[in-house]
């Protein structure tokens, strides 16, 4: 379909920043410089400073950084790992495929894991906790740090849909950014996110030398590059060098992008507030930050809305109508999830990006109105 409104628009973001895309390509192209080099290096430092830790290590996608991480952790079979009930089915096959268990808890109104329920899911097989930061929007870090403090447990972040988000520390001292809290940060770059490439990518952050150092050997077949010597046996994982240099460009761009983002949102939330039936993603929690990777509201009328608004040209997502862990093929435990179940039947994501117009912003909006007869 031909949508008048994209949900996002890679080819018009690309001619926003076009010369120094073009750049960054003619360089790595004129220097043949493929495969980890000084590209990959400079974006790595880059991120690991956006962030807020030590150490960055580029990854071929969102789910290498989850599975890297939990290898790193030390993470294997006959262990438990606690992750919600709501998220894209990554987290949990990254845990399933180091042979481990994940263990699923209901999330709340924010989409985010819901930390009181984290305990009653722990075991002595508990090994660690994947809190994901969806569409965003932190989980409450703060929580999930003193619970993992309190049982000698792991904690990876999950951040594929959050960078630049943050929160408060401790004790309130100074903003902490998403993937600079447990031992890593997951991260994606596939087009789609807040940072995405022109094809898929991925990175951990870390703080801890030695994970850091595990990731880079292992990324590429458990060979240290500098050596030689093979440290065990590893994956072919690597972020390339092209994807590295692109990103490094967008990377510069992510604060403004940021702030724009939130414009779009705050002129969603003071056309479409007053609809009793459409609850928007504005959270009551002045130590988060929330940054809009995606704008994502629950309306009770469900697919009835979002095939309303693709009826009128707005590319919107609705993820996920159907919970990952009722795909019968994945074995999974299902406990019965009320939160989940509902926000599933309900989920929409309204077109956000950095791309779209003011024009086309008010379009959106007015179809919502209309939909809801405003």
């Amino acid at each position: 379909m031909n949508y008048k409104i994209r949900f996002v628009n890679p080819s018009r973001n690309y001619q926003m920043i076009k010369d120094e895309i073009d750049a960054a390509y003619f360089e790595v192209m004129t220097k043949g410089d493929l495969i980890d080099r000084d590209q990959l290096k400079r974006f790595e430092e880059n991120l690991a400073t956006f962030v807020g830790t030590k150490y960055a290590v580029g990854l071929n996608s969102g789910y290498d950084a989850l599975h890297m991480s939990l290898r790193a952790a030390g993470i294997g079979r006959d262990d438990e790992v606690i992750i919600p009930a709501h998220t894209f089915v990554a987290t949990a096959s990254a845990v399933v495929n180091v042979g481990a268990k994940p263990v699923l808890v209901d999330v709340g109104k924010d989409f985010n894991i819901a930390s009181d329920l984290i305990e009653k899911a722990i075991t002595p097989k508990t090994r660690g906790i994947i809190p994901v930061h969806l569409s965003g929007y932190m989980a409450d870090m703060i929580r999930i740090m003193e619970i993992a403090g309190g049982y000698n447990l792991v904690v990876i972040e999950d951040a594929c849909q959050s960078l630049g988000s943050t929160m408060k520390n401790e004790d309130s001292t100074r903003l902490k950014g998403a993937g600079a809290w447990g031992v890593t940060g997951c991260w994606s770059f596939y087009p789609f996110k807040i940072l995405g490439g022109y094809g898929d990518g991925g990175a951990i952050t870390t703080n801890d030398p030695d994970v850091a150092l595990f990731a880079r050997r292992m990324r590429y077949n458990g060979e240290d590059r500098e050596t030689g010597e093979y440290h065990g046996h590893g994956f072919t994982c690597l972020l390339d060098n092209l994807q590295a240099a692109f990103l490094d460009v967008k990377l510069r761009y992510l604060p403004q992008w940021i702030i724009r983002r939130k414009e779009i949102a705050e002129r969603y939330r003071a056309e479409l507030s007053e609809i009793p039936d459409l609850l928007l993603p504005h959270y009551n929690d002045p130590r988060r930050d929330h940054v809009y990777q995606n704008y994502t509201v629950r309306s009770k009328q469900g697919n009835e809305f979002s095939e309303y608004l693709k009826t009128h040209g707005i590319e919107v997502l609705t993820q996920f109508r159907k919970p990952y862990y009722k795909h019968q093929a994945l074995n999974l435990e299902d406990q019965g999830f009320p939160e989940t179940e509902a926000l599933s039947r309900e989920v929409c994501s309204l077109p956000m990006n950095v791309e779209i117009t003011d024009e086309e912003v008010d379009y959106v909006i007015a179809t919502v109105r209309s939909f809801y007869g405003k």
